[in-house]
């Protein structure tokens, strides 16, 4: 299957996620805005993708993104950051959400599990989020973070 072809629409997440179901497949799930691809997402995304069949990747779109980390991000537009997400070989499928908050996409996505990197705890996690997978039976895994991998930490190094 191509890069391209792993990527669903939300209008299509649905359908999607019943046919994993009726296959028997356990769907991780986990998102976040991915704006210039680096070691840590890589390892981040492997352990995920152990928790199950297939790993789902919410990809936060760029008015997001912007909300989250400024003016001056994403560096790169979200059809490039799903597509160089969906060539790696642990994510099974990319989706682009438009909100801030992954709610709306989780209970699209009905996880079985929703990962997150150790920034989070299950405390800190947003509520609605929570809420969205604990509500379709999923749990929530937190996957340790990986300390001095991140985009912010890249960028500011390029900027010295």
């Amino acid at each position: 299957m191509s890069a391209r072809e792993k990527i669903v629409s939300l209008e299509q997440l649905p359908a999607w996620r019943e046919s994993l179901r009726e296959a028997g497949k356990r769907l991780v799930v986990t998102n976040g805005c991915f704006d210039l691809l680096h070691v840590g997402h890589v390892t981040y995304l492997e352990q995920a993708a152990a928790q199950g069949d297939m790993l789902l990747v919410g990809c936060n779109g760029d008015d997001s993104v912007r909300q989250l980390k400024g003016p001056g991000r994403p560096l790169n537009p979200e059809a490039d950051r799903a597509l160089v997400l969906a060539a790696l070989e642990s994510v099974g499928a990319v989706a682009i959400f438009p909100e801030k908050r992954a709610e709306e996409f989780l209970r699209l996505a009905k996880p079985d599990v929703y990962v997150k990197g150790g920034d989070y705890t299950p405390e800190t996690l947003d509520a609605g989020e929570r809420i969205a997978v604990e509500s379709g039976g999923g749990e929530i895994v937190i996957i340790p973070f990986i300390p001095g991998k991140s985009t912010t930490g890249l960028i500011e190094r390029m900027s010295d």
